[in-house]
């Protein structure tokens, strides 16, 4: 009889994704925008299953790196790095949503952000 599948048998650790690093060889804001290239999916296959994943998922339409994060289910951290590459491979193009300059600035971003929400 056979033994029933064991779910961990599957686990793989996120270190092992990313082949041992932990930072992104760019920053990415979590609220940054990523589109795939025209070519993104198809020369992702080749890449590894998670960053065809993360082409597939934007191909139809922009996602933040926050969602693609959640739609994966791979941690944030991870997920910054497989797109960090993915950018730099031209799979992916990057749009911020945040301004460059500074934290006063990124808090202006988010209270409007907020303001916006409250009326809705």
């Amino acid at each position: 009889m056979a033994e029933p599948h064991d779910p961990r048998g599957n686990l793989v650790r996120p270190y092992a994704v990313t082949r041992g690093r932990t930072e992104p060889i760019r920053d990415i804001p979590i609220e940054a925008v990523l589109v795939a290239s025209g070519a993104a999916v198809q020369e992702a296959r080749f890449a590894g299953h998670d960053k065809y994943r993360i082409a597939v998922l934007c191909e139809p339409k922009a996602q933040s790196l926050a969602e693609l994060a959640a739609l994966t289910r791979l941690p944030l951290g991870v997920t910054r790095v497989l797109v960090a590459d993915m950018v730099a491979d031209g799979l992916l193009t990057l749009h911020s949503a945040a301004p460059r300059t500074g934290f006063a600035e990124r808090m202006d971003l988010l209270g409007r952000v907020l303001g916006g929400l409250r009326k809705l």
